[in-house]
């Protein structure tokens, strides 16, 4: 395969050769989860390389030698992974199913003896991809039938059955752990825009809280009268998902604020330069949405975090059009290495979320 070659999935042969990684990322994105992949696969002792899905939100990872590469889903914490969605190990696609009988091929493709909790059929999170849902929620109820009938399925089981389809004659079937793997169809937390947000900026803290803390951390850090500060606030989009949760925001942001917002009593709005303002003492949460590089924005995070101002924080660092997992990693690294230093001990998460665009989601709480 000559090098930057992306082959069709007319060219990938049924069953490629030798087991592969499969990993779900946002469209544009495969290089960046790649990069991480490899990255940790290196780490955990697994030397391979990784074929991407040209804005197809696909990442696959091969072992050059031939090392099984399923024991990296129990060897890498899911939860670690900044790009990739969703992960599954499989030995490679299946082509050519007939339109007459898909199920039988596939079937005999599956390891006899498996049991699984459940089953998913999914596609690529692309225009072209989402063409299939009326496929794959169709073809789904024959495939859950006919295992429920070999004895496949148990509630009990540690691992689901994905099948990932690119069309309807083209699928990846693949194993993921239960316990180390998206809980969501896709790896996506499908939310409802509130109407009563003020942007759907709301979206991207809620599925950060969603995502990145667990519920229990959730139930104990997110109460009513806990205080925030949001920095780059305008209108209001993250300080409305505090406020229904009954904290009280110090909302920083030369625009204006959503008048609703401003009314419930729990807001007060600061006219201010959010890279100069300072809490008279620490608040429980700080977050930030502000549209900064990086540069500007790791640092700023860190001095809070470092000098105590806040117990905790959320916020998103905006991607530059390259090397950005470098960038992350390198990034979180700085970050953790100044909490070090500072004695603070805490746990720092991070993820590209799905109402993320170019950009990810760091969350910085105190470690258990």
């Amino acid at each position: 395969m000559r090098s930057g070659y992306t082959p069709a999935m007319s060219e990938i042969a049924p069953w490629t050769a030798g087991a592969a990684l499969l990993a779900y990322t946002r469209a544009g994105l495969e290089n960046d989860a790649a990069a991480e992949l490899t990255d940790r696969a290196t780490g955990a002792g697994i030397h391979g390389y990784c074929r991407t899905h040209r804005d197809g939100g696909l990442v696959e990872f091969h072992s050059h030698d031939g090392t099984p590469v399923a024991p990296l889903l129990r060897a890498l914490p899911f939860t670690a992974l900044v790009f990739i969605r969703q992960w599954l190990t499989g030995h490679g696609w299946l082509t050519g199913l007939p339109e007459q009988d898909r199920l039988t091929p596939l079937l005999q493709a599956l390891p006899p003896g498996d049991v699984y909790a459940d089953v998913r059929l999914e596609y690529p999170d692309t225009n072209d991809g989402k063409g299939l849902s009326r496929f794959c929620r169709g073809f789904g109820r024959a495939v859950e039938q006919a295992l429920r009938q070999r004895g496949a399925l148990d509630a009990h089981a540690v691992q689901r059955l994905h099948l990932l389809f690119t069309d309807s004659a083209t699928v990846f079937p693949g194993i993921a752990p239960l316990d180390n793997s998206s809980p969501w169809p896709l790896g996506i937390p499908r939310l409802r825009m509130p109407a009563e947000a003020p942007s759907r900026s709301t979206l991207k803290l809620e599925e950060a809280l969603l995502t990145l803390l667990h519920p229990a951390e959730r139930e104990r850090l997110l109460h009513a009268g806990a205080t925030a500060v949001d920095l780059g606030a305008a209108p209001g989009g993250w300080t409305w998902q505090l406020v229904r949760r009954g904290l009280h925001v110090t909302a920083v942001d030369n625009g204006p604020m959503d008048t609703a917002l401003l009314d419930s009593g729990l807001v007060d709005h600061r006219r201010e330069d959010g890279f100069r303002y300072r809490p008279r003492r620490p608040v429980d949460w700080l977050v930030c949405d502000m549209v900064e590089r990086p540069s500007r924005i790791l640092p700023l995070m860190t001095a809070w975090l470092t000098e105590g101002a806040c117990r905790q924080a959320i916020f998103n660092l905006k991607l530059p059009m390259k090397q950005r997992h470098a960038t992350v990693r390198d990034g979180l690294e700085q970050l953790r290495a100044a909490l070090q230093r500072s004695g603070r001990t805490m746990d720092v998460r991070c993820k590209q979320l799905y109402h993320d665009r170019e950009e990810v989601t760091v969350c910085v709480l105190p470690s258990a």
